[in-house]
């Protein structure tokens, strides 16, 4: 599990992380049949709720005390992720950065990008956030 997923987990919840993961092919899947492509009436009325992400992380015992609403570092103070150096790098590759400093700048954009993450995995976060 890689640094993103623990703080979706963290946010969205475990349960709602293994519910909205998607299934994973098979590796020697070839060609889908086409009864194999339709879906279920269970799966076509399954409904996927969007998590507030801003509400869940004000919530969280801690919050009023922590910035993390501009410090990617009291983020992970706040969801109980390990802030450290090699952790933010980690997560900085994950999201598409392999030059992560640790510099102020990177941080901002570390923070920026997993809020723009949180919001393509199903968060509705404000859009102050993801500018």
């Amino acid at each position: 599990m890689g640094i993103f997923s623990s703080i979706k987990g963290a946010i969205f919840g475990k349960d709602e992380e293994q519910k909205t993961a998607p299934a994973a092919a098979p590796k020697s899947a070839t060609k889908p049949t086409p009864a194999a492509t339709k879906a279920t009436p269970a799966q076509s009325s399954a409904r996927v709720d969007v998590i507030d992400v801003e509400n869940r992380l004000d919530s969280m015992p801690g919050a009023d005390r922590l910035n993390w609403r501009t410090s990617i570092v009291d983020l992970l103070k706040l969801i109980g992720v390990d802030p450290s150096y090699e952790n933010r790098k980690a997560l900085a590759g994950e999201l598409g950065r392999t030059d992560y400093s640790g510099e102020a700048e990177d941080n901002v954009w570390l923070h920026r990008k997993t809020m723009q993450e949180l919001s393509r995995n199903g968060g509705k976060v404000p859009a102050e956030f993801l500018d």
